[in-house]
C-alpha cells in the first residue's frame, strides 16, 4: 500500500511539472507583443509609443496578480485559479480585437491580459516547485524556460496568423489556442501537500517557515526584494530598448539591430537552464552573485566603451543572460530563505519589483533623457545588489522570534 501511495504521488507531481510546462508556454506568448504594435498604431491611429504603452500597463498588471495569486490558491486551489487564468486571457485578447480606441486597448491587452497572466504565471510554478524540493532549480529552469520559450513559439503563430488573416481574427485565435493550452495544462495540477514537520533522531525539526507577515519583518526580505528589482529594471530596461542602443549608439543599420532580438532570446534561455541547473549544485545566492557580476560586465561595455556591432551584441547577450538566469532562481532562493509552504505569498510581493522594474527604467530615461543616466544608476544599483548577495545570511527562527516581540 505505501509503495502504491508513494508511486501514485509521484505520478501525480509529474503530471503537475508537464502541466505547468504547457501552461507557461502560452502564458509566455505575451511576450509577442511587439509584432502588433505598428498594425494597432495604424488602427487607432496613435502614435506606437502610446500603443506600446498597453505591454507596460500588461508587465504591471502581471506583477499586481502574481502578488495576490497566493491567497486566490488557497481559496479555490492551483487548477481552479490556472483555468480561470485561461478563460480571462481568452476574454482579454477578445476584447482586444475588438477594441477602437487607447482606453479599450488598455483595458483589454494592459489590464486584462496582465491579470491573467500574472494569475497563472507565479502561482503555477510555485507550487511546481514546492512538489519537488529536492530539485529546485531544475523544475523552475523548466518552467521558466517554457515561458521563454512561449514567446519565441508564440511569435511564429502570431506571425503566420497575421499573414493569413486579419488583425482582430489573430488576436482571437491567439486568445483561444493560449486558453486550451492553460486549461489542459491546469486540468493536470494538483495543490502542492505542505511540507511537514521532520522527526530527527527523535527531535522534531520543524521546516523553515516563515508567514509573509513575519518575512515582511526581516531585513533579508527586503534585500532580496531589492537585488531582484535592479536584475529586472536592467533586464527589462536594455531589452525593451536594444533596437534603439544599435540605432542610436552603435549606429547599426535597422536590420542589423534587429538582430539584437534573437541574440537577447538565445542568451535570456540560456541563462535560464544554465543558472537554473547550477542553483541545485551550489548556494543559490552565489549563483545570483554570478549573475550580478555577468550583468555589471554587459552594463559597462554600454557605458565605458565605444562599441561595436560584436560588443554591443555581447553586453545585450551578458544583460539577457543574467536577467533570465536571476528570475529562474530567484523563487528557489526565496523558499531557501522564507520556506515553501507559504513561497507563493512570499515570493509574490518581491515579484512587485518586476513590474515596478519594468516600468522604472523607461520612466528615469524619459524624465532625465537618454541612456547614459539609465544605465549609471542601474549599475550603481548593480554594486549595491552585488554588496547585499556577497554578505546576506539566511534568517533564524530566534530573529524571528525577537523582531516578533519587538512588534507585539
Amino acid at each position: 500500500m505505501h509503495t502504491a501511495a508513494v508511486s501514485n504521488l509521484n505520478r501525480t507531481r509529474w503530471l503537475t511539472l508537464i502541466g505547468t510546462i504547457i501552461t507557461q508556454f502560452a502564458l509566455g506568448s505575451v511576450y509577442t507583443w511587439s509584432l502588433f504594435n505598428g498594425q494597432l498604431s495604424t488602427k487607432l491611429d496613435q502614435p506606437i509609443s502610446r500603443v506600446a504603452f498597453s505591454f507596460g500597463l500588461l508587465s504591471l498588471g502581471l506583477a499586481v496578480a502574481s502578488s495576490v495569486a497566493g491567497k486566490l490558491q488557497e481559496r479555490f486551489g492551483v487548477r481552479n485559479v490556472t483555468i480561470a487564468a485561461g478563460v480571462l486571457m481568452a476574454v482579454g485578447f477578445y476584447l482586444t480585437a475588438h477594441a477602437n480606441n487607447l482606453f479599450m486597448l488598455y483595458l483589454s491587452a494592459g489590464v486584462l491580459v496582465g491579470l491573467a497572466d500574472g494569475a497563472g504565471y507565479l502561482m503555477s510554478l510555485s507550487n511546481c516547485v514546492k512538489w519537488f524540493p529536492e530539485r529546485k532549480g531544475v523544475v523552475s529552469a523548466c518552467a521558466i524556460g517554457a515561458y521563454g520559450l512561449g514567446s519565441l513559439g508564440f511569435k511564429f503563430i502570431c506571425g503566420y496568423l497575421l499573414s493569413i488573416s486579419t488583425l482582430e481574427h489573430t488576436f482571437i485565435i491567439w486568445g483561444l489556442l493560449a486558453m486550451a493550452m492553460i486549461i489542459a495544462g491546469g486540468l493536470m495540477m494538483k495543490d502542492a501537500p505542505k511540507q511537514e514537520v521532520k522527526t530527527i533522531n527523535n527531535h522534531r525539526e520543524q521546516p523553515r517557515d516563515f508567514s509573509l507577515a513575519e518575512a515582511m519583518r526581516m531585513p533579508q526580505y527586503w534585500m532580496l526584494a531589492l537585488m531582484f528589482l535592479t536584475a529586472c529594471m536592467s533586464g527589462l530596461y536594455v531589452i525593451g530598448v536594444a533596437k534603439d542602443i544599435g540605432q542610436g549608439m552603435v549606429h547599426l543599420s535597422a536590420l542589423t539591430a534587429a538582430n539584437a532580438v534573437t541574440v537577447i532570446a538565445i542568451a535570456n534561455l540560456s541563462g535560464r537552464l544554465v543558472l537554473g541547473v547550477l542553483s541545485d549544485k551550489m548556494a543559490r545566492i552565489r549563483v545570483v552573485s554570478i549573475a550580478q557580476v555577468i550583468s555589471l560586465v554587459g552594463m559597462s561595455i554600454l557605458l565605458f566603451t565605444h562599441m561595436n556591432e560584436a560588443m554591443f551584441f555581447g553586453s545585450l547577450a551578458c544583460v539577457a543572460f543574467s536577467f533570465g538566469g536571476t528570475i529562474t532562481v530567484y523563487p528557489s532562493l526565496v523558499s531557501d530563505f522564507f520556506g515553501l509552504n507559504n513561497l507563493t505569498k512570499n515570493y509574490g510581493v518581491i515579484y512587485l519589483g518586476f513590474g515596478i522594474g519594468s516600468i522604472l527604467g523607461s520612466l528615469i530615461a524619459s524624465l532625465f533623457g537618454g541612456f547614459v543616466v539609465t544605465f549609471s544608476l542601474i549599475t550603481v544599483l548593480l554594486i549595491i545588489s552585488l554588496s547585499i548577495s556577497a554578505t546576506i545570511r539566511l534568517p533564524n527562527k530566534e530573529q524571528q522570534a525577537h523582531n516578533t516581540l519587538q512588534h507585539v
